[in-house]
This record gives structure tokens, sequence and C-alpha cells, in this order.
């Protein structure tokens, strides 16, 4: 079995910073895509960042020059710097990564809530 275990969410400021990190645990061969979502109230789930192994990284529209995601390939794990951070950002922020053991499969995160005050 895989766990994703989130953490550095938080309530910040307009225009300050927060970090997240996930790391992934369990029999594990390797990590292919990893990745960001975010659900805020009412609204569906989306992408906000995503890192192939190997790969460049994808970014929503709405985070692009704001938001860095990395990873750390011997740790299993990976990272969302957010920066600039605004009220519309408030959301709960979920970890994504797509995991080969005995197959490949998706995994996700419990959840970590990021709220931003204007």
């Amino acid at each position: 079995q895989v766990q994703l275990v989130e953490s550095g969410g938080g309530l910040v400021q307009a225009g300050g910073s927060l970090r997240l990190s996930c790391a992934a645990s369990g029999i594990i061969f390797s990590i292919n895509a990893m990745g960001w979502y975010r659900q805020a109230p009412g609204k569906q789930r989306e992408l906000v960042a995503g890192i192939p192994s190997g790969g460049s990284p994808n970014y929503a529209d709405s985070v692009k020059g704001r938001f860095t995601i990395s990873r750390d390939n011997a740790k299993n794990t990976v990272y969302l710097q957010m920066n600039s951070l605004k009220p519309e950002d408030t959301a709960v922020y979920y970890c994504h990564a797509r995991v080969l053991t005995i197959y490949e499969n998706d995994y996700w995160g419990q959840g970590t809530q990021v709220t931003v005050s204007s």
C-alpha cells in the first residue's frame, strides 16, 4: 500500500508564502507523475501544478509565476512553493502521485487546508 502524507498548509495573509510538502511511502518501484490539485468550496478539483518524472513542470494559468513545483526523487517527495498568495488561492490542496508498484495506480494525499486572508 502506498501512502501520501502532506504538510505545510495553514493561514497566511495575502501576499505571503507557504510551502507544501508531500512524501510518498510504501512499496514503490517508481513514481511517474506527481502533482498538486486544489478544491475550493463549491468548485471542482483542479490541477495546480504537475511534474513528470524527468520532465518539465506544468502549471495552471492562475498560478504561473507565483507557484513552483519541485520533487526530490530520492525522498519520493514533491513540494509546492507558493508565493504572492491571493485570497482566491484558498482551498484544500491535494497531493497526487502516479506510482508503479506491481501495477501503476493513482494515489492521493488526505488534503491540507490553505487559507489566504485579505
